[in-house]
Formats: structure tokens, C-alpha cells, sequence
């Protein structure tokens, strides 16, 4: 049978299975015997079936074996001590019985509905889930199997390639989605859950994923029922808890104690979906596979790091939610951060999971706790263009009269490291603004003793080179140079050195969701929050949130449509810096 490639190689060299506290689990018993008269250590992995040998995406050999001799398929990885080719006996693989069972808890709710399910779905359309699967919705909305599978019908579909067999796969995927009815905080109800998982696992070795969709003042009920009602008694269980995680430093430490009082930390999977952008999940390899851009990647070279996200759209009736938030919380000091510690970090000693998260704790201990005056907060208001009317945010009826909740901030950071010392990083996110756009943009510094200053002119511009790495919306990496316009004169011309996406690489590219939960389900936590990473970063931002809440600090008024307020471009100007984003040109 000929080699199949998949797109689902993650990149995971490694992991430990566990399961609920109290549990006992075989699977250590089953390492040992595949690991006998073997000096490697063995790993088990769920890989794309009719798979044979694949590189993972971080380089590591895997060597995947397919057998349907059962209708089961297992997929194996072994790190090999030395470089030396090795496999492990068929025969110790033919035994191996287990089911993948996925809870979905929330499953009614829009996240659920429009990312969770659809993104399984993807999944099993490209041969990334193990053969033996089934996915359960849990919610408290009254629905039967049949109700599920016609509401989550609606939103699935076949975008990857559009082969012929999409109907197909699809009513095979749904066939395997089933639906319990119950309350966040029933014991019992969760044991009716556990009854009807044991139902379809016929006895076989279960592995269960839960995924809480669901606002995080339910997040400790749902997992004390599962992990005493509802938790895999031979196999291991693993829960993915979305953001966000607290509100400050305080609630967020009570939140991982409550949740560590039934889990260990490593069966915890708090997601954050931005770590999961392909962009985001490549600065890592254009930084420490280019010999071009490793050796300029300290303040040495680099003038100046900005992380921008906005939105085109309002809080549209999720006002009340927000406003229990704000855009501080709500992007700044998750999705930003992140991708901020994965910029600066060292050079990890490996790429697993746990050296790669060491690193970014690093540079997140590093930093300087944000100071009010390094900080801009906004807030959009009402206005009318081409004779249409767009509302403020306190006309959400959601929304209190008299909120004083950032839709915008803009921020300026600094790491006090060596590489770093310095350099600030700024940021600016925002809601309603002029266009969705979110990208990472490297502006380097001025070349010393230029021979062509005078040819710059007073455009500062020229004079500096920018990286920019576009995450959303066409995924774009692109490097501003000078360059000399053709023709018997001297004059200068800004250039960019393009890479887009769209047209380098014709498939689409999965949505992050897909790659969060694959990983998951692998047992792979590098693009996962650890609890440490997470009191480090909360440490950052709890003090300013607390200053801007005690003195009430009123946020600069912009309009719903335009690039925010002014106040962000007297900040960057007190740190000589100018938004890359300004002439923004479209590639």
C-alpha cells in the first residue's frame, strides 16, 4: 500500500498519558511491554490512517503502522536513540483496543457549533482522528441524537479540496455524534453521561477528551461531576478549558485551585485558539531555521516589536459578556501576550512542549509590570457613514449607561533581558474599527552611516526595514526593503519581498481550532497554557487593570468605523516609534 502523507502531523515528539486522579489506568503496563528490549522510549500517538513513515513537523521520525485486520487503526511513534532505524513488533500492536470519546460540553452554543464541531468534522475528513471515535454533546438544551445531527449539520462543510465524497463523510461523522441532556453541576446526570459513553465503548480501553464550552463561572462544577462521574476508568482523561481564565491574578490563581482539586495540571488544556494560527505556529521556524533572521533578532537590530489586532465589528449583542472584561482581558493579555513570549523567547533546548513553555515563562517573568502611563484606553462611540448609523457601545441594552469598559488599548512593554533591553513592545487592539486585520510587525533600525540618506528625504520610512507577518486576514509574511528604482537617475523605491499564502500555498489552510484539538487529543501541550505562564502573565497586567478600575479612568471616545483614537500615536511618538500600520499598503 502506497505512503500516505497527511496534513495532520503535529508536532509532538512526546507526551504522557494520565488520567483523573485516583484512577487507575493499564497504559503504564502497556509502554512497558511495547518498550521491552528497547533502549528508545516509546510513545503512543493517534496518526492519520494508511500511514507509514512521516516526519512530524518539528523534524522527529514517526513511524505509523495501519492495521485493518480488526477495523482498528493505531499509529506508533518511537524516538530513536542515535539516529538507528527501528520499529516495534506487529504483533504487540494487534491487541491494542481503545476508543476515543469526545465530549463536547456546551454544545449548544454558538462556539460549539460554529468552531468545535465543525473543526471534529474537518478532522475526520482528512483522516486525522483515530478509526474508533465518537463525539457527544452535552448540554442543557432538551435535544435527541437526531437533534444534534440536523443542528450541526448546518455549519459543517467540505472546504478542504471539495472532494466528491463530502456527503459521504459527512452523514459516517454524523452517525457518530450522539447528544445527553443535563445540568452543568448534576452528578447524576453526568453518570447517565458515563452510562451511555460505556455504552458505545463496549468495554474497550477509553480515552475521553471533554471540551467546556462554556462560561468559566461553570467551569469547576462541570469538571467535579466528570472527573467523579464521567472520567475514563482505563485510559486517560483530558480537559480543554477555553479562555478566559479569571479576571486577575487572584481569581485566576482560585480557578487553577479549584480545578487542580480534580485534575493534574498536565490533563489540563486551557486553549488559547490565536496560538493556533498558522502564522503564529511558523514564527518559531522562520526565526530558528533562517540563518538570516536568528542573528538580527535582538535589540541590537530590532528598533522596535508592534502586535495589532482589530475588529470591524462591534460587541453585536455580546455587550454584557464584554463588559465584564474589556479588550484588556479579552485580547491583550492572552492572544497578544502569547505571541509576544513566543517572539522574544530563547532558543529552546528542544522542541517539546515543556522547553518551549520554560522559555516564554522566561521572558514573561522578565517584564516589567504595565504602568498607566505607558497605557491607552478607548471606547467607540456612535456614528453615521453613507447614511448609515452605527450604534456605540453603550447602546448595547446590554451595556450599563455609564460603562467606562476599553473596546481599544494600546500599551507599551518591555523585557528586561539582555536580547530585549530597551526595546518596546507595543500593542493595540481594538473593536470596531476601520478593518479585521492582525499581524506582528519587526521594525528594524536605521542603517549606521547610510551612503543613501539623501536620497530618504524626511521619509523616515525608508530608512528602515520592517518584517511583517500578517496572521489574519490573507496570511502573508513580507519584508520591506530599499531598493533602487530602474532608469539613468538615483532614486530609492521602498520594495516588499512577498510571501503570500494564497498564492504560494493553493490549499486552505485548517482553521486553528483543528490543530488545538488534534493536538489535544495527541496529548501535545506546546500550544497550551501552563498554570505558571498564566500567573506570570496575569502578574503583568492585574495592577494597571486594578489602577484603571479604582480611579475610573475614562476611555478616549472613537468612532465605530475609524483606526481609534489619537491617544495610541502620542504614545508611540514618546517611544519614538511610528504604527507600522498607518500605510498599510494591500499586497
Amino acid at each position: 500500500m502506497a505512503a500516505h502523507l497527511s496534513p495532520c502531523s503535529s508536532s509532538s515528539t512526546s507526551f504522557t498519558p494520565s488520567s483523573f486522579k485516583n484512577k487507575t489506568t493499564h497504559f503504564a503496563k502497556f509502554i512497558t511491554l511495547l518498550g521491552e528490549g528497547h533502549s528508545s522510549r516509546w510513545v503512543s500517538r493517534i496518526r492519520p490512517r494508511n500511514q507509514f513513515q512521516l516526519k512530524s513537523s518539528n523534524g522527529h521520525p514517526l513511524n505509523a503502522l495501519s492495521f485493518h485486520g480488526d477495523g482498528n487503526s493505531i499509529g506508533q511513534e518511537q524516538s530513536e536513540p542515535h539516529g538507528k532505524e527501528g520499529s516495534f513488533p506487529v504483533s504487540d500492536l494487534k491487541n491494542v483496543d481503545s476508543k476515543l470519546s469526545i465530549t463536547v460540553v456546551g454544545a449548544s452554543g454558538d462556539l460549539a457549533k460554529k468552531k468545535i464541531f465543525p473543526a471534529l468534522f474537518a478532522l475526520y475528513y482528512e483522516d486525522c482522528l483515530p478509526e474508533d471515535f465518537i463525539v457527544f454533546g452535552f448540554a442543557r438544551t432538551k435535544m435527541t441524537d437526531e437533534g444534534l445531527r440536523n443542528m450541526i449539520s448546518r455549519t459543517l462543510t467540505c472546504r478542504i479540496d471539495k472532494r466528491a465524497n463530502c456527503e459521504d463523510k459527512m452523514d459516517h461523522f454524523l452517525k457518530r455524534c450522539f447528544y445527553h441532556s443535563g445540568l452543568y453541576s448534576s452528578e447524576e446526570n453526568f453518570t447517565e453521561l458515563d452510562i451511555k459513553l460505556k455504552e458505545k465503548e463496549a468495554g474497550r480501553k477509553s480515552n475521553r477528551l471533554f471540551y467546556l464550552s462554556i462560561p468559566p463561572n461553570i467551569f469547576v462544577d462541570v469538571v467535579r461531576c466528570a472527573s467523579l462521574r464521567a472520567s475514563s476508568e482505563n485510559g486517560w482523561t483530558r480537559v480543554i478549558v477555553e479562555k478566559p481564565f479569571g479576571r486577575d491574578s487572584e481569581s485566576s490563581a482560585e480557578l487553577t485551585r479549584c480545578l487542580k482539586q480534580y485534575l493534574a495540571e498536565d490533563q489540563i488544556f486551557r486553549i488559547d485558539h490565536y496560538l493556533g494560527k498558522e502564522l503564529v505556529e511558523n514564527l518559531s521556524v522562520l526565526r530558528f531555521s533562517n540563518l538570516v533572521f536568528e542573528p538580527v533578532w535582538s535589540r541590537n537590530y530590532i528598533k522596535n516589536v508592534q502586535l495589532i489586532f482589530s475588529e470591524d465589528f462591534g460587541t453585536e449583542g455580546r455587550g454584557g459578556y464584554f463588559d465584564k472584561y474589556g479588550i484588556i482581558r479579552d485580547i491583550m493579555q492572552n492572544h497578544l501576550l502569547q505571541i509576544l513570549a513566543l517572539f522574544a523567547m530563547e532558543t529552546p533546548v528542544s522542541l517539546d512542549a515543556e522547553d518551549i513553555r520554560n522559555e516564554k515563562v522566561k521572558v514573561l517573568r522578565s517584564m516589567r509590570p504595565l504602568q498607566l502611563e505607558d497605557v491607552v484606553v478607548g471606547q467607540y462611540k456612535g456614528h453615521s457613514k453613507g447614511g448609515k448609523s452605527f450604534p456605540a457601545y453603550i447602546d448595547d441594552p446590554t451595556v450599563p449607561n455609564d460603562s467606562l469598559t476599553p473596546t481599544f488599548a494600546a500599551a507599551a512593554l518591555f523585557i528586561d533581558n539582555a536580547r530585549w533591553d530597551g526595546v518596546p513592545f507595543l500593542m493595540k487592539a481594538g473593536k470596531a474599527l476601520h478593518t479585521k486585520l492582525a499581524e506582528i510587525r519587526v521594525q528594524f533600525r536605521h542603517v549606521p552611516g547610510n551612503l543613501y540618506k539623501r536620497n530618504f528625504g524626511t521619509d523616515i520610512d525608508k530608512a528602515t526595514n520592517e518584517l511583517v507577518l500578517r496572521v489574519q486576514p490573507d496570511e502573508a509574511i513580507f519584508l520591506k526593503i530599499n531598493n533602487k528604482v530602474p532608469g539613468l537617475g538615483m532614486r530609492l523605491d521602498r520594495s516588499d519581498l512577498n510571501l503570500l499564502y494564497s498564492a504560494r500555498y493553493p490549499r486552505e489552510i485548517p482553521d486553528a481550532y483543528e490543530r488545538l484539538l488534534l493536538d489535544a487529543i495527541e496529548g501535545e501541550r506546546r500550544l497550551f497554557i501552563r498554570s505558571d505562564e498564566l500567573d506570570a502573565a496575569w502578574s503583568l497586567f492585574t495592577p494597571l487593570l486594578n489602577e484603571l478600575e479604582q480611579r475610573k479612568i475614562v476611555p478616549e471616545l472613537y468612532p465605530y468605523g475609524s483606526r481609534g483614537p489619537v491617544g495610541p500615536h502620542y504614545l508611540a511618538a514618546k517611544h519614538n516609534v511610528r504604527w507600522g500600520d498607518l500605510g498599510n499598503e494591500e499586497l
